[in-house]
């Protein structure tokens, strides 16, 4: 790892024979520190990402995107509202897969900061449900995964059962969600095509003078396959303020018959992906990671205030402070268990990378394991101080109603790759300016503090 922006250029000539490309940067975003990535600039103006991946892992999450970006027709593209990346090419660079596709503009919004009523809210709902209004051909012709709702609900039954043989779940939890799965009402709905889970961070927003900051592209589609719509909508207790207005505009654009049991599924989830955690950590023989994941359901199993997962809190107030935790623990962990939604690849480095920048909350007491994380480079951190500040659970009774596994950089962030900079003339490889990031930033926190300052008046 830590190729640099002109070496990863490489790429692009291998992948789009003929192309000659005049510059090249590091790209920061999209990554998630698992691939060596860069944007390079072509004669022509386009702007290309490229992202590398060196272990089996994220290969197989390259190769995942690869297909599904593929699978996207020109007819099933403009079925969407929005761009999704166009598929350019693949090669090697040395031992590893390359991927090379479309940059696309635009800025994003962390969860936590997206506004209620029109704009935003309103936009990620109905490009959810133009996600899952595709037609169901467009993943089964390209040949990946499809589950049937009796499928999805073995997977998690799985998966319960398996965290609950570690010991380390709380049995209040385990009755819980074993009540859900077991529950006929919350099982029956049609499959859909998914992301696989979406995140803040799948959202790309331009300002519009009129209605706001509007979706305008979605990235991250190494998840699509035919499956439980919830996992789409299972980031929205991180959106407290705008999770009702984007279930509502979902509901608005969707084009099928209400899923009754669609918000308590999305809450078991969320609930699962500590068991997910924990899970991967007994495969990897990794006592820190179990730890952690057995601390953090503790305090979910204490925060609840009631253990039927069927109630939900109607008035959709606050977000359980034992669930905001879930933008720390990493996708698909337990994948080698075969009990995952397999969406994402897991990125332990990046489990509490943020957590400084939540608000400070008292500790609990329940904090996790004081032993060093390692994380994927090597590098052993101590993060005890601020995992305990995560821990905070004056929960809500199921408020939120929803999953959360979004996980941005900084308030309204911004992609680095998502402003490329304007050509120069000049340009050489490896050639970037470091203010790139901040200058986006701050042009994604102007444009979503105008709206929402125009939207009080």
């Amino acid at each position: 790892m830590g190729r640099s922006p002109f070496t990863l250029a490489a790429a692009v000539t291998a992948a789009l024979p003929g192309a000659e490309v005049t510059g090249a940067r590091r790209l920061s975003a999209d990554g998630d520190g698992r691939f060596d990535s860069a944007i390079a600039t072509l004669t022509d103006g386009r702007e290309l990402a490229i992202r590398v991946a060196d272990d089996d892992e994220t290969a197989r999450e390259l190769a995942a995107e690869a297909l599904a970006l593929r699978a996207l027709t020109d007819g099933a593209r403009a079925m969407l509202p929005f761009r999704a990346p166009a598929y350019i090419g693949e090669t090697r660079l040395g031992e590893g897969r390359a991927l090379v596709t479309e940059l696309l503009p635009g800025f994003q919004i962390e969860a936590a900061m997206v506004p209620a009523g029109r704009g935003a809210a309103e936009s990620m709902g109905a490009s959810i449900a133009a996600v899952h209004g595709l037609p169901t051909s467009v993943v089964r012709g390209a040949g990946l995964a499809t589950r049937s709702a009796e499928e999805s609900r073995a997977e998690l039954e799985r998966l319960v059962d398996t965290a609950a043989a570690t010991g380390r779940v709380p049995a209040r939890l385990t009755v819980r969600w074993r009540d859900a799965v077991a529950d006929d009402e919350l099982w029956r709905f049609e499959s859909t095509v998914i992301l696989g889970g979406v995140q803040a961070t799948s959202f790309l927003f331009d300002d519009h003078p009129e209605r706001g900051p509007e979706v305008v592209g979605v990235v991250g589609w190494h998840g699509l396959s035919v499956g439980d719509p919830a996992l789409d909508l299972s980031w929205l207790s991180a959106a407290p303020e705008a999770a009702e207005d984007v279930q509502r505009a979902y509901s608005d654009a969707i084009d099928r018959a209400p899923d009754a049991g669609l918000e308590v599924r999305a809450r078991l989830l969320a609930e699962l992906e500590f068991a997910r955690w924990l899970v991967h950590g007994d495969a990897m023989h990794r006592p820190d990671i179990v730890d952690d994941a057995a601390s953090l359901l503790e305090a979910l199993a204490e925060g609840l205030r009631t253990d039927d997962l069927a109630i939900i809190d109607a008035r959709g107030v606050g977000v359980d402070s034992a669930l905001d935790a879930l933008d720390r623990v990493p996708k698909d962990a337990v994948a080698e268990v075969d009990t995952s939604m397999h969406t994402d690849a897991y990125n332990p480095e990046e489990l509490w990378a943020d957590s400084a920048e939540r608000e400070e909350g008292e500790a609990t007491g329940t904090a996790s394991s004081t032993e060093p994380t390692t994380t994927a480079s090597g590098e052993r951190v101590d993060d005890t101080d601020r995992r305990a500040g995560m821990l905070d659970i004056e929960t809500e009774d199921l408020s939120g109603v929803a999953s959360l596994f979004a996980g941005t950089n900084g308030p309204a962030s911004a992609r680095e790759d998502s402003h490329p900079r304007p050509p120069r003339s000049d340009d050489e490889y490896g050639d970037f300016d470091e203010n790139d990031s901040d200058e986006a930033q701050r042009a994604a926190r102007a444009a979503l503090q105008r709206w929402k300052s125009s939207s009080s008046e």
